[in-house]
Protein backbone atom coordinates (compact mmCIF):
# COMPACT_ATOMS: atom_id res chain seq x y z
CA UNK A 1 0.00 0.00 0.00
CA UNK A 2 3.13 1.97 1.11
CA UNK A 3 4.78 1.93 -2.47
CA UNK A 4 1.43 2.14 -4.29
CA UNK A 5 1.15 5.57 -2.66
CA UNK A 6 4.64 6.66 -3.23
CA UNK A 7 3.94 5.78 -6.62
CA UNK A 8 0.77 7.97 -6.87
CA UNK A 9 2.81 11.08 -5.09
CA UNK A 10 5.42 10.24 -7.84
CA UNK A 11 3.04 10.65 -10.75
CA UNK A 12 1.24 13.67 -9.88
CA UNK A 13 4.39 15.53 -9.23
CA UNK A 14 5.98 13.87 -12.32
CA UNK A 15 3.04 16.01 -14.43
CA UNK A 16 3.08 18.87 -12.45
CA UNK A 17 6.84 19.15 -13.59
CA UNK A 18 5.99 18.86 -16.99
CA UNK A 19 3.03 20.71 -16.99
CA UNK A 20 4.16 23.69 -15.43
CA UNK A 21 6.82 26.76 -15.68
CA UNK A 22 9.75 26.52 -13.96
CA UNK A 23 9.32 29.23 -11.90
CA UNK A 24 6.02 27.88 -11.17
CA UNK A 25 8.02 24.27 -9.95
CA UNK A 26 10.39 26.25 -7.89
CA UNK A 27 7.90 28.14 -5.78
CA UNK A 28 6.01 24.74 -5.80
CA UNK A 29 8.84 23.15 -4.37
CA UNK A 30 10.22 25.79 -2.24
CA UNK A 31 6.65 25.55 -0.13
CA UNK A 32 7.14 22.00 0.20
CA UNK A 33 10.65 20.68 -0.36
CA UNK A 34 9.96 17.66 1.33
CA UNK A 35 8.18 16.47 -1.50
CA UNK A 36 11.01 16.57 -4.02
CA UNK A 37 12.56 14.05 -2.09
CA UNK A 38 9.35 11.82 -3.28
CA UNK A 39 9.84 12.50 -6.53
CA UNK A 40 12.93 12.08 -6.79
CA UNK A 41 12.72 8.52 -4.68
CA UNK A 42 10.31 7.43 -7.58
CA UNK A 43 12.14 8.62 -10.42
CA UNK A 44 15.16 6.54 -9.06
CA UNK A 45 12.47 4.01 -8.91
CA UNK A 46 11.73 3.97 -12.42
CA UNK A 47 15.31 4.42 -13.79
CA UNK A 48 16.47 1.50 -12.01
CA UNK A 49 14.61 -0.38 -14.88
CA UNK A 50 16.25 1.24 -17.31
CA UNK A 51 19.18 -0.74 -19.24
CA UNK A 52 21.09 2.23 -19.19
CA UNK A 53 21.11 5.25 -17.37
CA UNK A 54 22.35 8.61 -19.68
CA UNK A 55 23.75 10.39 -16.91
CA UNK A 56 26.54 7.16 -16.60
CA UNK A 57 27.01 8.16 -20.76
CA UNK A 58 27.55 11.36 -20.06
CA UNK A 59 29.98 10.88 -16.19
CA UNK A 60 32.18 8.37 -19.14
CA UNK A 61 32.16 11.34 -21.59
CA UNK A 62 33.56 14.27 -19.01
CA UNK A 63 36.05 11.70 -17.78
CA UNK A 64 37.45 11.27 -21.59
CA UNK A 65 37.84 15.23 -22.28
CA UNK A 66 39.63 17.62 -20.23
CA UNK A 67 39.54 17.34 -16.22
CA UNK A 68 40.08 21.34 -16.17
CA UNK A 69 36.79 21.57 -17.72
CA UNK A 70 33.70 23.95 -15.80
CA UNK A 71 30.63 21.65 -15.72
CA UNK A 72 26.81 23.33 -14.98
CA UNK A 73 24.43 20.33 -14.16
CA UNK A 74 21.34 21.46 -15.01
CA UNK A 75 18.48 19.42 -12.91
CA UNK A 76 21.19 17.69 -11.36
CA UNK A 77 19.14 15.24 -9.19
CA UNK A 78 21.71 13.65 -6.52
CA UNK A 79 24.35 15.76 -7.97
CA UNK A 80 25.54 12.51 -9.36
CA UNK A 81 27.99 14.30 -12.15
CA UNK A 82 29.56 16.12 -9.45
CA UNK A 83 30.00 13.36 -7.28
CA UNK A 84 31.61 11.21 -10.58
CA UNK A 85 34.00 13.31 -12.44
CA UNK A 86 37.19 15.84 -10.93
CA UNK A 87 36.21 18.81 -12.77
CA UNK A 88 34.26 21.34 -11.06
CA UNK A 89 31.03 21.26 -11.62
CA UNK A 90 27.74 23.73 -10.63
CA UNK A 91 24.72 21.60 -9.60
CA UNK A 92 21.40 23.15 -10.64
CA UNK A 93 18.38 22.20 -8.93
CA UNK A 94 14.77 23.12 -7.63
CA UNK A 95 15.41 22.29 -4.08
CA UNK A 96 18.69 22.08 -2.24
CA UNK A 97 19.56 20.13 0.90
CA UNK A 98 23.27 20.03 0.02
CA UNK A 99 25.08 23.15 0.00
CA UNK A 100 26.76 22.17 -3.03
CA UNK A 101 23.92 22.47 -5.15
CA UNK A 102 22.13 25.70 -6.15
CA UNK A 103 18.56 25.77 -6.02
CA UNK A 104 16.79 27.79 -8.29
CA UNK A 105 14.67 28.28 -11.42
CA UNK A 106 16.88 26.98 -14.24
CA UNK A 107 15.65 29.99 -16.22
CA UNK A 108 17.45 32.37 -14.39
CA UNK A 109 20.64 30.84 -12.30
CA UNK A 110 23.57 32.93 -10.11
CA UNK A 111 26.01 31.93 -12.64
CA UNK A 112 27.92 34.56 -14.51
CA UNK A 113 28.12 34.76 -18.91
CA UNK A 114 30.86 32.55 -20.38
CA UNK A 115 31.56 30.81 -17.26
CA UNK A 116 31.18 26.81 -18.06
CA UNK A 117 32.73 24.76 -20.54
CA UNK A 118 30.23 21.93 -20.88
CA UNK A 119 26.37 22.07 -19.85
CA UNK A 120 24.43 19.79 -19.14
CA UNK A 121 20.36 18.80 -19.26
CA UNK A 122 19.94 15.32 -18.48
CA UNK A 123 16.23 14.02 -18.73
CA UNK A 124 15.60 17.88 -17.21
CA UNK A 125 13.99 19.72 -19.80
CA UNK A 126 10.76 19.10 -18.24
CA UNK A 127 8.76 22.64 -17.82
CA UNK A 128 6.94 24.09 -20.31
CA UNK A 129 9.16 26.91 -20.96
CA UNK A 130 12.20 24.87 -21.28
CA UNK A 131 13.55 27.19 -24.11
CA UNK A 132 14.08 29.61 -21.46
CA UNK A 133 16.72 26.61 -20.16
CA UNK A 134 18.41 26.22 -22.94
CA UNK A 135 18.87 29.91 -23.63
CA UNK A 136 20.02 30.29 -19.93
CA UNK A 137 22.69 27.62 -21.07
CA UNK A 138 23.97 29.64 -24.02
CA UNK A 139 24.47 32.61 -21.72
CA UNK A 140 26.62 30.76 -19.18
CA UNK A 141 28.50 28.54 -21.56
CA UNK A 142 32.09 30.02 -23.46
CA UNK A 143 32.26 29.95 -26.60
CA UNK A 144 32.89 26.19 -28.49
CA UNK A 145 31.17 25.35 -24.98
CA UNK A 146 29.22 21.72 -25.17
CA UNK A 147 25.98 21.61 -24.69
CA UNK A 148 24.88 17.93 -23.53
CA UNK A 149 21.25 17.28 -24.03
CA UNK A 150 19.77 13.62 -22.98
CA UNK A 151 15.99 13.14 -23.21
CA UNK A 152 13.71 10.48 -23.30
CA UNK A 153 13.08 8.77 -26.84
CA UNK A 154 9.34 9.31 -26.87
CA UNK A 155 9.42 12.79 -27.11
CA UNK A 156 11.77 13.00 -29.59
CA UNK A 157 9.51 9.91 -31.46
CA UNK A 158 6.74 11.98 -34.14
CA UNK A 159 5.47 8.55 -34.43
CA UNK A 160 3.97 8.36 -31.05
CA UNK A 161 3.33 12.19 -30.49
CA UNK A 162 6.74 13.56 -29.86
CA UNK A 163 8.78 16.20 -31.40
CA UNK A 164 10.59 15.69 -34.93
CA UNK A 165 14.59 15.71 -33.51
CA UNK A 166 15.35 17.34 -36.40
CA UNK A 167 13.36 20.25 -35.91
CA UNK A 168 14.31 20.08 -31.97
CA UNK A 169 18.06 20.06 -33.29
CA UNK A 170 17.50 22.74 -35.83
CA UNK A 171 16.14 25.37 -33.30
CA UNK A 172 18.87 24.73 -30.93
CA UNK A 173 21.15 25.58 -34.11
CA UNK A 174 19.59 28.75 -34.23
CA UNK A 175 20.12 29.66 -30.50
CA UNK A 176 23.93 29.35 -31.83
CA UNK A 177 24.86 26.06 -31.35
CA UNK A 178 25.93 23.31 -34.24
CA UNK A 179 24.72 20.10 -33.94
CA UNK A 180 28.14 17.68 -33.59
CA UNK A 181 26.59 14.30 -33.06
CA UNK A 182 23.74 12.14 -31.62
CA UNK A 183 23.68 8.94 -29.80
CA UNK A 184 20.07 7.00 -30.55
CA UNK A 185 21.53 3.72 -30.22
CA UNK A 186 20.22 3.15 -26.40
CA UNK A 187 16.33 2.12 -26.86
CA UNK A 188 15.40 4.53 -23.65
CA UNK A 189 16.75 7.81 -24.46
CA UNK A 190 18.69 10.04 -27.08
CA UNK A 191 21.52 12.07 -26.56
CA UNK A 192 22.53 15.35 -28.20
CA UNK A 193 26.23 16.48 -28.19
CA UNK A 194 26.25 20.13 -29.23
CA UNK A 195 28.89 22.79 -29.70
CA UNK A 196 28.45 26.64 -28.90
CA UNK A 197 29.61 28.59 -31.84
CA UNK A 198 32.37 30.93 -31.81
CA UNK A 199 30.28 33.65 -32.91
CA UNK A 200 27.18 32.59 -31.75
CA UNK A 201 24.50 34.52 -33.22
CA UNK A 202 20.66 34.00 -31.44
CA UNK A 203 17.95 34.00 -34.25
CA UNK A 204 14.72 35.97 -33.58
CA UNK A 205 11.56 33.86 -33.34
CA UNK A 206 12.62 30.38 -32.85
CA UNK A 207 10.74 28.09 -33.67
CA UNK A 208 10.68 25.64 -30.79
CA UNK A 209 9.08 22.17 -31.23
CA UNK A 210 6.97 21.21 -28.41
CA UNK A 211 7.86 18.08 -26.28
CA UNK A 212 5.15 15.88 -25.01
CA UNK A 213 5.17 15.60 -21.04
CA UNK A 214 6.81 11.83 -20.57
CA UNK A 215 4.19 10.89 -17.87
CA UNK A 216 3.75 7.37 -16.23
CA UNK A 217 1.22 5.02 -16.13
CA UNK A 218 -0.13 3.85 -12.97
CA UNK A 219 0.98 -0.29 -12.83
Amino acid sequence: MRARLSGGHFRMLNEKLYTCSGQDAFDYFKNEPELFDVYHAGYQEQMSHWPEQPVNVIIKWLKSHNKSWTVADFGCGNAAVAKNVKNKVFSIDLVSDDPSVIACDMAHTPLEPSSVDVAIFCLSLMGTNFPSYLQEANRVLKPSGWLLIAEVRSRLDPDTGGADPDKFSEAISQLGFSLISKDEKNKMFVLFYFRKKEKSKVAKNIEWPQLKPCLYKRR
